[in-house]
């Protein structure tokens, strides 16, 4: 199942996106699309309903994150080899873990609002995953039947506040709008194999990303054993999970660095094959 939560900021509605890839609406079944909505029961009672008799949703709605109430933004940090390389930065032995603010979370394609202050914000395709079972201390082995669904990330993060302004990288990564989610979650039987996924982000139309999962250093698997060692995997959870090469910080022009970084105007488009497109204009900062 494709599912989504529809409507005005505050006001979505939980719905899917059927065979057709047409937008039908859930209301009728449940009330939204988070923690209770993610466990294995729950999922089940959804497959079961006649997709064709649900209401078909007209127009061209705003889609909000998939999943609403998450308890824990989890990222992880340097997880594709060459991304690392260009950040110079070694290979991590075990992973980087750090959390990107719960109110930095929003639609696909809402607006991204550069920070007061912000001199380099860049961009981070990654993929996402969404857990629907607690998890503590989950062996690889078990670990992705915790999973409900995964989704398209992007990382939008701000390198100087991350990097320079001392500290852990949490004050670059969690700032407003820097979480944008979807356009919907792709619940996990529809996605066999979470390491067989490719990605891409262009910036105005070019493109800056392109990679796959196949390339992360830590597995999805792994990276929900690792991270349930440190802290209980509640449903609504997220993780995103690394991003490849081509980030703004990384860039070079005839083997030198030459970084790029947001500005107002710029455009991102993003998607992960089979888990959809997202798109966010970049504008400047307001109260």
């Amino acid at each position: 199942m494709k599912l989504v939560r529809y409507g005005k900021p505050g006001k979505e509605k939980p719905g899917l996106i059927d065979a057709d890839g047409k937008l039908r609406d859930l209301s009728a079944h449940i009330t939204d699309i988070g923690p209770e909505q993610l466990g294995d029961a729950a999922l089940a009672k959804l497959r079961k309903l006649k997709t064709d008799k649900l209401p078909l949703v007209k127009g061209s709605p705003r889609f909000g994150c998939p999943v609403t109430g998450t308890p824990k933004f989890i990222a992880i940090g340097l997880n594709y080899a060459d991304h690392a390389a260009e950040s110079g930065l070694p290979l991590p032995k075990e992973p980087v873990i750090f959390m990107k603010a719960t109110s930095c979370i929003q639609g696909p394609d809402d607006n991204v609002m550069l920070p007061k202050g912000s001199v380099k914000g860049d961009w981070e395709i990654e993929l996402g995953l969404v857990i629907g079972t607690r998890a503590r201390y989950v062996s690889q082995k078990d670990a992705l039947n915790h999973v409900a669904g995964y989704c398209t990330i992007n990382d939008v993060s701000e390198r100087e506040f991350q990097i320079e302004r001392g500290g852990t990288w949490d004050k670059g990564k969690g700032c407003d709008t820097f979480g944008p989610i979807g356009p919907w979650l792709v619940t996990r039987d529809e996605v066999p194999n979470p390491q067989k996924l490719d990605m891409w982000l262009d910036l105005n139309g070019e493109r800056m990303q392109s990679g796959s999962t196949k390339t992360m250093i830590f597995s999805v698997a792994k990276l929900i054993s690792y991270v349930s060692q440190f802290m209980t995997l509640e449903p609504g959870d997220i993780i995103t999970t690394g991003t490849p090469p081509g980030v703004g910080m990384g860039k070079k022009k005839d083997g030198k660095p030459a970084p790029i970084f947001l500005k107002k105007g710029d455009v991102m488009t993003a998607g992960i094959g089979g888990l959809g497109e997202q798109r966010q204009l970049v504008v400047p900062f307001k109260l």
